[in-house]
């Protein structure tokens, strides 16, 4: 069976799990949320994405 999930629903459980569990807190979620709204107009943006793809592809693999 397999099951696909947008990294950003894994991402959010991470942070809920964070909030909820380890004692983050919220304000503490907002500012690096901010964080990365605003990085993703740098020039940054292009390389962040190029990897997180390349991660995903990674821990995915080939299915073809």
């Amino acid at each position: 069976m397999s099951v696909n999930l947008p990294l950003v629903v894994v991402l959010g459980l991470l942070v809920w799990g964070a909030v909820k569990f380890l004692g983050v807190r919220v304000w503490l979620v907002v500012v690096i949320a901010l964080f990365g709204f605003y990085l993703a107009d740098t020039f940054l943006a292009p390389a962040i994405d190029n990897g997180t793809r390349n991660g995903v592809e990674t821990v995915n693999g080939n299915h073809d």
